[in-house]
């Protein structure tokens, strides 16, 4: 069984195993990747799904982040909007926030940023606004709304259509890139209370 496949299969298990026999029943079913995705697009989203489970161990959301530039790490973020208080600090922003400072929007605006889920219209607007023309994302918004059990609006807004509806079509966005990972990461999350 290839790598891949045996995580897929794992993801299933594992999603089973949290909410019951049925799979129907989460709605989650993984994505497949985005065909642009990279190997190295690969091992950097390892990481982000790294980071958002380390966040769930302090008592935040599942979350993460991470900006690349030149096959370097410049700078990792975790979501601490719970225990920041914070409720602006998902992983995207507090990260673009953190390397802005410390780096330079110059810096930041060259880099590429990788996300383990999709990022939510606000984290869209810093990424923008940090001048980003790359990121990369793990698990898409719909697939953790469905994995939640909340229900999904009629038209639900994807970051992709944010970026062309606020005239930023040029950024290059690539996901969903192992989406099996991501909703297991995110159901764990769920089974210990941390929505």
């Amino acid at each position: 069984m290839t790598t891949s496949l045996s995580r897929i299969v794992f993801a299933f298990a594992a999603l089973a195993a949290l909410f019951g026999s049925s799979l129907h029943a989460a709605k989650a079913t993984p994505l497949p990747d985005d065909p642009a995705v990279t190997d190295q697009d690969r091992i950097y989203m390892k990481r982000a799904y790294e980071l958002a489970v380390s966040a769930t161990t302090k008592g935040n959301t599942c979350y993460g982040a991470l900006l690349v530039k030149d096959g370097k790490v410049l700078m990792e973020g975790e979501n601490d909007a719970i225990t920041s208080g914070d409720t602006t600090h998902h992983a995207e922003t507090g990260l673009i926030s953190k390397a802005t400072v410390a780096l330079g929007r110059d810096v930041v605006s060259g880099a590429v940023l990788y996300t383990s889920t999709e990022p939510c219209i606000m984290c869209c607007g810093a990424i923008r606004f940090a001048g980003i023309k790359k990121f990369v994302y793990g698990t898409t918004a719909i697939q953790v709304t469905r994995l939640r059990g909340t229900k999904l609006p009629d038209q639900p807004l994807q970051c992709r259509e944010v970026f062309q509806r606020m005239g930023f079509g040029d950024v290059v966005i690539v996901g969903p890139v192992d989406e099996a990972r991501g909703l297991v990461d995110h159901a764990a999350a769920l089974a210990k209370g941390i929505r």
